[in-house]
């Protein structure tokens, strides 16, 4: 019979890494709103990166339900064009090599 490796078990650092604040409140319960509008432009905004990317609710600091709210009205926005679907600075002409990381060579399979 083989002998078992008993592997060393990982232990985080704890001086190390930061990160050990208080948890953000969710800005839509603080204000008592009920259902996230996705005419309101200016507040989605917020939860989306400069990519055009939904923020997760650990960057964001909103709840679960609320969460979800904003993740349907930003797409909502998008279906009507209040809010672009890429961000401003992330242009296909921008970068060299295409998409994909580069990879490819620029021939087809």
């Amino acid at each position: 019979m083989a002998k078992q490796r008993s592997r060393p078990t990982r232990r985080r650092d704890r001086k190390t890494g930061g990160g050990g604040g208080r948890r953000k409140s969710c800005q839509y319960c603080r204000d008592k709103v009920e259902f996230v509008d996705y005419k309101d432009i200016t507040a989605l905004r917020k939860f989306i990166s400069d990519r055009g990317k939904i923020r997760s609710r650990r960057i964001t600091g909103a709840c679960r339900r609320h969460q979800n709210q904003i993740a349907t009205a930003v797409k909502r926005a998008r279906e009507l064009a209040l809010l672009p679907y890429v961000g401003e600075g992330s242009g296909a002409d921008e970068r060299e090599g295409g998409g994909r990381g580069g990879r490819g060579g620029g021939r087809d399979r």
